[in-house]
């Protein structure tokens, strides 16, 4: 990798991003992969989401940051046609509803 300017030094750029109003109140961030691969590297940017406790998905070249910890469902053509019952408000954590309901 070439050298990079100083303001892109991989955890000074992590910063930046973590330091946006929207991953400072618990919401989302975008980022292009190409962009997190050349200044950062998957796995630097990997580990740095777990230390946060975060979670991303990729999807058409964009990595969607979730700069919370709150559970994570997915919502689909696939899935509208599986029905689950309603989730109690004890639910902590599974991506599928039906795994903590009776």
């Amino acid at each position: 990798m070439p050298d990079l300017p100083e303001f892109l030094d991989p955890h000074a750029w992590m910063n930046h991003v973590f330091s946006a109003k929207s991953a400072q109140t618990g919401g989302v961030v975008r980022r292009r992969v190409r962009d997190v691969e050349r200044i950062v590297g998957r796995e630097l940017f990997r580990q740095e989401l777990w230390r946060r406790g975060f979670r991303a998905i990729e999807n058409n070249g964009h990595f969607v940051i979730f700069c919370n910890r709150a559970p994570l469902y997915r919502l689909g053509s696939e899935l509208s046609k599986v029905r689950y019952p309603a989730r109690k408000r004890s639910f902590e954590g599974s991506l599928y509803p039906s795994e903590c309901c009776s």
